[in-house]
């Protein structure tokens, strides 16, 4: 049985993160509400994408919170809490897509 390629979720997810830094250069998220979507609409994408990588490579990246990154997926898409507060996902965005991204780099790197 053969197992599903990762490679494209990662690269989307890169493809996300990068959406993101593009979309608070145009603005201030906590203002503009078109922003706001639109970033939440990408975390939302990449944390789903987050899920379909090897556990392998999760293990060795385990500096990243992974399950906290698919259970942000699920606030996002099933808005668990209301309305999300800005503040927090400007600080989810300040704080955790460099990290996440340098490690998906690491995980193509070293699958190459």
């Amino acid at each position: 049985m053969s197992r599903k390629s990762w490679q494209p979720y990662a690269l989307h997810i890169i493809d996300s993160i990068d959406k993101i830094y593009h979309i608070r250069a145009r603005g201030d998220i906590t203002i503009d509400d078109v922003l706001y979507d639109a970033t939440l609409r990408n975390l939302q994408t990449l944390s789903e994408a987050t899920q379909s990588l090897p556990d392998e490579f999760k293990t060795i990246h385990s500096e990243i919170p992974w399950k906290q990154i698919s259970g942000f997926r699920n606030i996002l898409v099933h808005n668990y809490l209301g309305d999300i507060d800005p503040q927090t996902v400007v600080k989810v965005i300040e704080d955790y897509l460099q990290p996440l991204k340098g490690a998906v780099f690491s995980m193509l790197d070293d699958n190459a």
